[in-house]
């Protein structure tokens, strides 16, 4: 949606992880953001207060985990492959979707409080692998094993496929998305069913 659409909230919102993303949160000010969403200084003062609570709402309202909640909730067949295959494949569009809050989270994640979505969002998605993998050995459709390991396994292999992506200069090779997605999903369901 172009500009011209947009409240004066979202504007500023939009014009501020647009900068942050490209300069850094302690090089961008807030005349910049308020310039780029086309308002006065003062009217983003009075939308936000400050820098970090700009900061803070950029990172809740673009980095939004209810793709994956509704997944675990609505969606799993309660099958290694097909769920791995489709929680990865979730994840890879979130985080594709919400690139530019990544790159803000990654250079910035000191500037997060422990509240935001930022802090969230991994405890969230950690704690729903951890209960699919027990539920799994319960069901005896998975061997036993650490689900809380097995969950952080998942996560920083993902994260790590995603982060080689979005920093990749054409310099070193990344493997195809899909492709990633497949042979990791075969890698754990290997290791993982009796």
């Amino acid at each position: 949606m172009d500009n011209q659409h947009l409240c004066t909230g979202d504007k500023l919102l939009k014009a501020a992880a647009e900068l942050i993303a490209e300069k850094g949160f302690k090089a961008v000010t807030t005349r910049e953001i308020a310039c780029a969403a086309g308002v006065s200084e003062m009217t983003l003062f009075r939308h936000f207060g400050t820098k970090q609570a700009i900061l803070e709402r950029v990172i809740d309202c673009f980095y939004n985990a209810q793709p994956l909640q509704e997944l675990f909730a609505q969606q799993l067949a309660w099958d290694l492959r097909t769920d791995l295959a489709r929680i990865s494949r979730t994840y890879q569009l979130h985080m594709n979707r919400n690139r530019k809050v990544l790159q803000i989270l990654i250079r910035e994640w000191n500037n997060a409080p422990e509240q935001s979505a930022a802090v969230q969002h991994p405890k969230m998605l950690k704690a729903l692998l951890v209960d699919y993998f027990t539920r799994m050995q319960e069901q005896g459709k998975m061997i036993p094993c650490s689900a809380e390991s097995q969950a952080m396994l998942f996560l920083w292999m993902n994260y790590g496929a995603f982060v080689s992506r979005l920093f990749s200069d054409g310099a070193v090779t990344v493997v195809n998305e899909e492709e990633f997605i497949c042979d990791s999903v075969e890698l754990f369901v290997r290791g993982l069913a009796p």
